[in-house]
């Protein structure tokens, strides 16, 4: 809530291209996005109150552990400020982004400055993806494996070859959604085939090749009912995103046209899980309501945590998008791409635009800004003013550990 009635903007965003970048330095990405970002909002460094920086996987893959916000902001000559790690699973960046937006809401910075990057191509595929058995409650795998059953039922498939473990989660509650709204995989593989088509125009983007239902279904197959071009790949990349108040926006002499509407996020809950009730995204979603004070049905487009294909499916169901059961169905009716009633995943979504983990929620600001803004080229949704992100990270008894929902508004 907003008790206060501080309005918050975002001032300015920043993108570098997500994908391998082998001889760039994850440093260097952050340098790339928080310098687009300051130029975007036409600011000087020195007008940072505070930074909140997102890293889910630096201390793994590159060995920094506990300051790596201070050094990457050093680099940048930003300095003497304070500077918050943080990390929250493939939440990350939209963690850092609504602890900046509290921040400024409750009149601690007038400006703050949030930013995620990952590297995740070191030249040790297995190392990388060994990053995601961390994930999930790691003192007993057996309950994992005990709770996949629950939600997915035994299913008997030879060696697919290396996959994360996530693709396993996300397979075994596509099977359970399956099984309760009849869910095909056809229809997973209508938001697979829309992702990308949405991502060829996007040069930020990590695929941006064209699929069709067909190309989607006989792609190598990963645990049932996935298969590969319906998951997000290891992803490189960073993205920063400025916010303000009303003094902040002074301070810089701009002007934002993007307001913060609601920036809410909660964790898991005991619930019951065979059945998508009470799912944690819905929890959220209703505070992000509520906080803003519009309804799901006034949302003109929106981002939304498509790790698979099927990811996107069940958040537009909790998010209040659709009814439930019926995020399949519209995906192959077109109501969810370019063009139809609802876009979602504009930008490709993680399956194409990337998904490099600490910066994927900031990612997904950056998509959402520059289209409330009208200048998302021929990705563009006409007449969008309402917009909203859903970030999501983690797997803990039964569902996403953490979630995040963010609305914005055209001013």
């Amino acid at each position: 809530m907003n008790p206060t009635g501080t309005r918050v903007w975002i001032a300015g965003v920043g993108m570098t291209p997500f994908g391998v970048h082998r001889d760039t330095s994850v440093y260097d990405l952050v340098r790339w996005a928080v310098t687009d970002a300051l130029r975007d909002a036409d600011a000087s460094q020195d007008v940072l109150d505070v930074v909140f920086y997102g890293a889910a996987t630096q201390g793994l893959l590159q060995g920094q552990h506990m300051i790596a916000g201070e050094i990457a902001m050093r680099q940048l000559g930003i300095q003497a400020i304070p500077v918050f790690n943080v990390e929250n699973a493939c939440a990350t960046g939209s963690s850092a982004f609504t602890l900046a937006v509290a921040h400024v809401r409750a009149q601690a910075a007038d400006v703050a400055l949030a930013v995620g990057a990952e590297k995740m191509h070191i030249g040790d595929a297995e190392r990388s993806m060994a990053l995601f058995d961390t994930g999930y409650d790691v003192r007993d795998r057996a309950a994992l494996t005990k709770t996949l059953y629950d939600l997915g039922g035994d299913v008997d498939e030879p060696d697919l070859g290396t996959r994360s473990i996530f693709m396993d989660i996300y397979a075994a509650m596509a099977r359970s959604h399956m099984r309760q709204y009849a869910t095909t995989r056809e229809q997973i593989a209508a938001v697979a085939a829309k992702n990308h088509a949405h991502a060829v125009d996007n040069h930020r983007a990590h695929y941006r090749k064209a699929m069709s239902v067909d190309d989607v279904l006989v792609a190598r197959r990963l645990s049932f009912p996935l298969t590969v071009p319906m998951c997000a790949p290891l992803t490189d990349g960073a993205a920063a995103v400025i916010v303000c108040n009303d003094s902040g926006l002074q301070k810089i002499g701009g002007r934002s046209g993007v307001q913060v509407l609601a920036a809410v996020m909660g964790t898991g809950s005991d619930r019951d899980i065979s059945t998508f009730d009470d799912h944690l995204s819905a929890r959220v979603a209703a505070r992000a309501y509520e906080s803003a004070g519009i309804s799901p049905g006034e949302v003109d487009l929106a981002e939304v945590h498509d790790a698979t294909a099927f990811g996107e499916i069940l958040q537009t169901e909790m998010l209040g998008l659709v009814p439930a059961g019926d995020g399949g169905p519209a995906a192959e009716r077109g109501d969810t791409s370019l063009g139809g009633r609802l876009p979602v995943n504009p930008s490709g979504g993680l399956e194409s635009k990337g998904h490099p983990i600490g910066a994927t929620g900031l990612g997904q600001l950056f998509e959402l800004t520059q289209q409330l803004r009208g200048r998302a080229g021929t990705r563009q949704v006409e007449g969008a003013r309402i917009a909203l992100a859903e970030n999501g990270g983690g797997f803990h008894r039964g569902e996403e550990a953490v979630a995040s929902v963010v609305l914005l508004g055209k001013a």
